[in-house]
């Protein structure tokens, strides 16, 4: 990109090497990777709500409407206007939230931990196969970022500390992840669930502290993920247009 200001996205990179078919190859991928990435954030704000309010429902013209499903639709819907922002600058305040509730978050599971008595005594298998796919799909989807980088680096101002941010970012967020792991083994062993949250006892205020900051994350981050995906439909409008046309 720095020898070549015209290429913006993975997909240009794709072009550049392979031409026309790895332009497709490389967006069919790419695209459905960051399509996935915020469905997740969608599916882990139902699940935390739904734990917090297992009795929800709706009865709509005879239908039932169970409470994750209420709760994923009206979590997009909340998570709607921080699309209409533009510039990844204004959306890197919004995701400066994000790095706020990490540490809430792990403060707040340790202190349940710690202080509110549910101790550190969980007791678990070491390795066990049958969780190889969760725990690869988990992986993908903590560092599901990089398929951002491109955007990212055409919004800098300074280009310069493009390398400088990566490595403070993965960093951070590999320490994250491992304290994150190790607290909720320890804490649940086996029993523990793909989100520590939804182990949590909701009758606790550090449970609900660390629930509800875990729902701030996907706001400040849907956007930043799913930009790239937005642009690129945006270039394509006027094309289809003007061919209809």
């Amino acid at each position: 990109m720095e020898s070549n200001p015209s290429i913006k996205t993975y997909p240009d990179i794709g072009y550049h090497a392979f031409g026309r078919k790895g332009r497709i190859i490389v967006s069919t991928f790419a695209y459905l990777e960051l399509y996935l990435v915020p469905t997740g954030f969608l599916i882990l704000e139902g699940d935390n709500l739904f734990k917090l309010f297992p009795n929800a429902s709706l009865e709509v013209a005879g239908h039932y409407i169970g409470g994750k499903q209420i709760f994923i639709v009206g979590a997009g819907l909340v998570i709607l206007p921080t699309m209409w922002l533009k510039d990844l600058r204004l959306l890197s305040f919004v995701s400066a939230g994000g790095i706020l509730s990490c540490v809430i978050l792990i403060g707040s599971i340790l202190w349940v931990g710690v202080v509110d008595g549910v101790g550190f005594s969980g007791k678990g298998k070491l390795f066990e196969l049958a969780g190889i796919p969760t725990a690869v799909s988990l992986y993908a989807f903590c560092y599901g970022a990089h398929s951002v980088f491109p955007t990212l680096y055409s919004s800098m101002k300074d280009k310069s500390q493009f390398s400088k941010v990566l490595f403070i970012s993965f960093g951070l967020s590999t320490l994250s992840y491992i304290l994150m792991a190790i607290l909720g083994y320890l804490m649940f062993g086996q029993d523990v669930q793909s989100q520590v949250t939804l182990n949590l006892p909701t009758r606790l205020v550090s449970s609900k502290i660390a629930i509800y900051t875990t729902l701030v994350g996907p706001i400040a981050k849907y956007a930043l993920i799913a930009t790239p995906i937005a642009h690129a439909i945006e270039r394509r409008l006027p094309r289809y247009y003007n061919n209809s046309s």
